[in-house]
């Protein structure tokens, strides 16, 4: 592995923070799994990556899942987004809260997780932009060679 993939610089570390937001509000185990060998793939910054998968943990989890159902309801019934009809019939109940739709949870978990991954990039530069020493923008001529390296490898 690079060693450049693991030292912060602007892009690479919005490419890691992007990829880490998204798998973040997956509901699946090991989430900074898949996070880190796609911020190795797209040359992304891996302990980025890897660290912002712990936004969701036991106590965000229940407002991350409550705001993915919900977004999912909101593009389903607002802007009619169709969904497959195997998951609008599967519905589960939930005492005091009510009843969710799988479809509405799907939508949503996936919508919500793009919206957080293309949150990073203005994030990140923007905190770039205020702290240029924290995090530095990496010289054109050391991507033009990590470019060269990665189409020859």
């Amino acid at each position: 592995m690079e060693r450049s993939l693991w030292i912060p610089c602007r892009d690479s570390v919005a490419t890691g923070l992007a990829f880490g937001l998204f798998f973040s509000v997956m509901l699946m185990p090991f989430q900074s799994v898949p996070a880190a060998l796609l911020a190795m793939r797209f040359r992304g910054n891996v302990p980025i990556a890897m660290a912002a998968c712990w936004i969701s943990n036991p106590f965000t989890a229940p407002p991350l899942l409550w705001a993915q159902f919900k977004l999912g309801y909101l593009l389903r019934e607002v802007l009619g987004v169709p969904m497959p009809h195997f998951l609008t019939s599967h519905t589960f109940n939930i005492q005091h809260i009510g009843q969710f739709n799988a479809a509405n949870f799907i939508l949503g978990m996936f919508a919500l997780g793009v919206i957080l991954a293309l949150s990073a990039f203005p994030i990140v530069h923007l905190f770039s932009a205020l702290m240029p020493h924290h995090l530095p923008v990496r010289k054109r001529r050391e991507r033009i060679v990590a470019a060269i390296k990665g189409a020859v490898s």
